[in-house]
């Protein structure tokens, strides 16, 4: 990381990664699962695109950012019951351990958010579905989001699966089959589409708590 003496002696400003605010893992698992590691990415710092990319200008408004995408995964899992139980000093040992890499000072906390029993049960799963356009070219590959509320379990109690998720968040490819034409990744793998969508959500959530799917074309030697 540049430090700000640095910027300013090369004149340069905010930094951009040319994302829309999606994750890094994200970004990999939808455009460079193909490519070599690691990664190649070009960074730029200048001319910030405003029109297209939230524009972070401090860690203030990263963590505030953060922030907000862990309350809206805690209002649609426990109708924000658990974040709005826990004081000022819980949200910032959250933030403290995500920016500093300390797991442990992380789920202290995140734990309590996680929490899926008795009366604590997940109400909605939070998730976003990043779909690859294939009519894009691959040197302008673009993606829509898709997100949907979604329940765990029937009101019978049956867990419902990664297939019931997809089902309801692009019927246009289930429904025609069009799913066989791609991969379904998240954290870096392919889950199997009868794998329980709650626990997904506890195993393969990300920081912010929302589950990160992408949908990525298939290739034509690839099956």
């Amino acid at each position: 990381m540049l430090n700000q003496a640095t910027k300013q002696k090369c004149g340069l400003n905010t930094m951009d990664n040319r994302s829309d605010g999606t994750t890094l893992g994200v970004l990999y698992d939808l455009y460079g699962h193909q490519s070599d590691l690691p990664w190649k990415l070009t960074v730029h710092f200048k001319n910030f695109p405003e029109d297209e990319l939230l524009h972070c200008l401090n860690k203030e408004a990263v963590e505030s950012h953060f922030m907000s995408v862990i309350k809206e995964a805690d209002a649609m899992k426990h109708r924000s019951q658990a974040i709005n139980s826990m004081q000022r000093k819980d949200h910032k040992t959250l933030w403290a351990g995500f920016m500093n890499d300390k797991f442990d000072q992380f789920w202290s906390v995140n734990k309590k958010l996680m929490e899926n029993s008795g009366e604590d049960t997940f109400k909605h799963i939070p998730f976003r579905i990043y779909k690859v356009d294939k009519s894009s070219s691959d040197q302008q590959q673009q993606h829509v989001t898709i997100q949907k509320l979604f329940k765990p379990s029937e009101d019978s109690g049956e867990n419902l699966t990664l297939r019931h998720l997809l089902d309801v968040a692009v019927p246009e490819l289930t429904g025609k089959g069009e799913m066989l034409n791609y991969h379904v990744v998240t954290q870096g793998i392919r889950p199997v589409l009868e794998t329980p969508v709650v626990w997904m959500s506890e195993h393969l959530s990300y920081p912010d708590n929302f589950l990160h799917i992408c949908l990525v074309p298939q290739v034509d030697n690839e099956s």
